[in-house]
């Protein structure tokens, strides 16, 4: 079992196969369910924004998007379990990716949209992405590495005209760059943003250059199971990361899973419109842990 320099355990080859199948075998038994934790979050957000700012389909930016689970979750009404018994099927094992394709297009052809959205995908995973938009669960889909490069005129083409940017774990590996150059590509418009970003994983780099770009960033009070660890020596990895620190493990990640926090960002604009019922749920602020190193 190989680990990479957070401490968490190196998945790295589910995002890249020409389907999904492998991403959902391995996640299966560590119990992965941030997506579905995430889902009534970003339906009320994306709500709100289309009611407040009078956009019919509002267009959603999935950072990470991998095979387009939040879209298939979202747009559809997918569940988590669906997507496991969907993908992880013995019978299902010999089909070939064209037969899993029909039977998504099927899925996304036979179902009424749970809400109007337009989807787009970023993610460096090309398989990944192709595989989510032959399906149709992405509208679009974005094929950059945007921690290392400035979007090229195509890709500030696709990112322009966001509204909300969404993502479910992938900060902590994507950092405040990619988040940067995905709101200097919308030409003076800031898109609301809603980030699941692990425990383990600081957030104030973020907040810090959002803030700088004129956003106000709050935290949801509540804690969302992401998946179990792994192994023993993950755990053991992740809680010395977190003690170093100084965020306490005890009760959360400490009994054996991975926990994430909601973070929601929004342009600073006093005439603007309040947070709706996620506004009870939300800090007045984010506390500031002491500064530590961004991986």
């Amino acid at each position: 079992m190989r680990f990479d320099a957070t401490g968490k355990v190196s998945l790295d080859h589910i995002y890249t196969q020409p389907d999904p199948r492998s991403y959902f075998s391995v996640l299966r038994p560590l119990g992965y369910c941030v997506p579905q934790q995430a889902k009534p979050y970003f339906a009320k957000l994306i709500k709100e924004y289309r009611e407040s700012q009078h956009v019919a389909a509002p267009k959603v930016l999935d950072i990470g998007c991998s095979y387009g689970i939040n879209a298939a979750l979202l747009k559809y009404d997918a569940t988590m379990d669906e997507l496991y018994g969907r993908y992880c099927a013995e019978d299902r094992e010999g089909d070939s990716r064209e037969a899993l394709l029909a039977r998504d297009r099927e899925l996304s052809r036979s179902r009424q949209p749970a809400q109007r959205i337009r989807f787009v995908g970023l993610d460096n995973s090309s398989s990944a992405l192709s595989y989510a938009l032959e399906a149709g669960f992405l509208d679009d889909a974005v094929h950059a590495d945007l921690e290392a490069h400035e979007p090229t005129p195509r890709q500030r083409e696709q990112l322009a005209g966001t509204d909300l940017v969404i993502s479910t774990g992938c900060l902590g590996y994507v950092t405040e760059r990619t988040l940067t150059r995905v709101v200097h590509a919308q030409d003076g418009r800031r898109p609301w943003m809603a980030h699941f970003v692990l425990r383990m994983f600081p957030f104030d780099p973020i907040e810090r250059a959002l803030a700088g770009l004129g956003y106000r960033t709050t935290r949801v009070e509540e804690v969302f199971k992401q998946r179990r660890f792994a192994s023993p020596e993950e755990q053991t990895l992740v809680l010395d990361r977190m003690s170093a620190a100084g965020v306490d493990a005890r009760g959360l990640e400490a009994e054996g899973w991975l926990y994430a926090q909601l973070y929601l960002s929004r342009p600073q604009d006093p005439s603007g419109p309040e947070t709706g019922g996620l506004a009870a749920r939300e800090e007045t602020t984010v506390p500031h842990e002491p500064k530590r190193e961004q991986n």
